[in-house]
């Protein structure tokens, strides 16, 4: 007997699971708006550079600017004013003018955007790799917020984290929109990074932990439409505002929504027993029970019943754990290893077709709603395979299929460009697929003991994936294709790594690395 059989006799998947599971689940819709918002908040605005003081040409168009200098509008101008350009059939030798860098700054066309970082820290022409910063910063944060979250929330507990993670994301997301200085938001955008990766692996925990191992599988996945939404809702809220330091706060600001009614939620009753903390455990069992309909257990849950559930889970917990322990053991080390490709190459290859909506010559809004959108029939497609073929088949078959679309586009012409960007919807629908499995297979493979440094681990390399991914574009100089050579052959090598992962569907959550050392030798 374990502690599954312990939550089913409190409910089962009742009353207090499905407030829970909601709650965790609604600042997901905000998740999407954090990981995707450079899109917008540093979106570039077509541009040429302003016109001197000193020339009376401030009535022309941007239409006849572009005439006036053309090929060179965007970071260079003329020195003197090229009336004869505007003639139809001008002959003129255009290698042959004398040119200048654009030292009067640059005009920003406002039909798209009102004001983005770009049209307000001028990060374009030998500035533009500023802009691509922001993301990579961003992503340090998270990456940074994965490695100190999840060792603190194994040692503090995921409620106190998952609440400080809700309010330090609130603040600092509020404050980056009083930015006044690049450097300034930079560092707010990290720190925001940070508390991104507290919320989203605490609450993948703390939703696990208190679920029945039949449900999980269903639970995760539509949990996952959370995020998906919340593109849908991104691509609104930008269209809408079109303001970076505006949208800035609305996709903050909920977040101290969260923090006040995350004080609701009860700690994993596994952590807390695991823990030392068995008074406290009992008492959130009594809780979920009295929720649940359930009020005869509540007699009849006693601490020597608790005890008697968990005494192995209990033996074990008297040793402390540490990341090396994620490696020490043969089984916990092929499950480390193959986890770490796999989060690597999902979110390489995600966040290589997400981060660059501008180059499909689509209105950026409407490229989000679809990418957005296509989520939709591949998670139901996941959640299928989750269901019936299980976890380690889905997860490599999301993997290959995304490399399969990924280098079918590499012999699609540049000129067919619906083709392109049907394909690259597919392929960022099948990665998304596989962010939903490895999600919930991660929390289904670490144990109780040292899940949330597990997590933590293998995600840091999800956000290293996320931080290389829109470097590897700038190859696309040396040869078209090679950046799809790229996360294709990586999306490869995962699903060949998911491949020795054990399966978990139907199996109870692992407690302790003996549990999975036993379940890896029967394997």
């Amino acid at each position: 007997m374990g502690f599954a059989d312990l939550l089913d006799e409190v409910g089962g998947f009742g009353r207090y699971q499905w407030i829970h599971v909601t709650l965790i689940s609604l600042p997901g819709l905000l998740m999407a708006s954090q990981n995707l918002l450079n899109n917008f908040v540093s979106g570039i605005p077509a541009h040429h550079c302003r016109l001197p003081a000193n020339h009376s040409l401030y009535n022309l168009s941007l239409y006849q600017v572009t005439r006036l200098t053309p090929r060179l509008h965007r970071c260079r101008r003329y020195v003197e004013p090229q009336w004869q350009l505007l003639a139809a059939n001008s002959s003129a030798n255009v290698s042959q003018l004398q040119t200048e860098d654009c030292a009067d700054g640059w005009t920003f066309d406002r039909s798209e955007f009102l004001a983005t970082t770009v049209s307000e820290w001028d990060l374009v022409c030998s500035l533009r790799p500023l802009k691509q910063m922001i993301q990579t910063i961003y992503m340090g944060g998270v990456l940074t917020g994965a490695i100190i979250y999840g060792g603190l929330s194994d040692r503090f507990g995921r409620r106190s984290v998952l609440i400080w993670s809700y309010l330090q994301l609130g603040v600092l997301g509020c404050s980056s929109a009083l930015s006044p200085s690049y450097s300034t938001y930079c560092i707010f955008r990290f720190l925001s990074g940070m508390a991104v990766s507290g919320v989203i692996l605490n609450g993948v925990s703390l939703k696990v932990e208190w679920i029945p191992t039949k449900a999980r599988t269903l639970v995760g996945t539509l949990t996952s439409f959370f995020f998906t939404f919340g593109q849908m809702i991104l691509a609104g809220l930008a269209y809408w505002l079109r303001d970076w330091r505006k949208l800035q706060v609305v996709v903050c600001a909920p977040q101290f929504l969260f923090f006040a009614y995350s004080w609701w939620y009860s700690e994993s009753a596994r952590w807390l027993v695991l823990n030392r903390r068995s008074e406290d455990a009992l008492k959130s069992l009594h809780r979920v029970a009295r929720i649940n309909g359930k009020p005869e257990m509540i007699d009849k849950l006693t601490l020597e019943v608790l005890h008697s559930h968990m005494n192995k889970e209990m033996e074990s917990s008297r040793s402390s754990f540490t990341a090396y322990d994620l490696l020490r053991t043969r089984g916990m080390r092929r499950i480390s290893i193959c986890l770490i490709a796999v989060w690597f190459s999902t979110s390489f290859a995600y966040y290589g077709l997400a981060m660059d909506l501008q180059k499909f010559g689509v209105s950026i809004y409407l490229m989000q709603i679809i990418f957005g959108a296509v989520d939709f029939p591949a998670k139901l497609f996941a959640l299928g395979m989750l269901s019936y073929l299980g976890r380690r088949v889905s997860q490599a078959t999301c993997l290959f299929l995304s490399a399969l679309i990924i280098f079918a586009n590499i012999f699609v012409p540049t000129d067919m460009q619906t083709i392109r960007t049907t394909l690259a919807c597919l392929g960022k629908g099948f990665t998304s697929a596989s962010f939903t499995t490895v999600y919930l297979y991660t929390g289904e493979l670490y144990p109780t003991v040292i899940r949330q440094t597990g997590m933590g681990f293998v995600s840091t390399m999800a956000r290293v994936g996320s931080m290389a991914a829109p470097a590897v574009l700038i190859l696309d100089e040396v040869l078209p294709a090679l950046p799809s050579i790229v996360y294709g052959g990586a999306a490869v090598l995962a699903g060949c790594f998911a491949c020795f992962l054990p399966e978990t569907l139907n199996v109870p959550l692992p407690d302790t690395i003996e549990d999975v050392e036993e379940k890896c030798e029967e394997r």
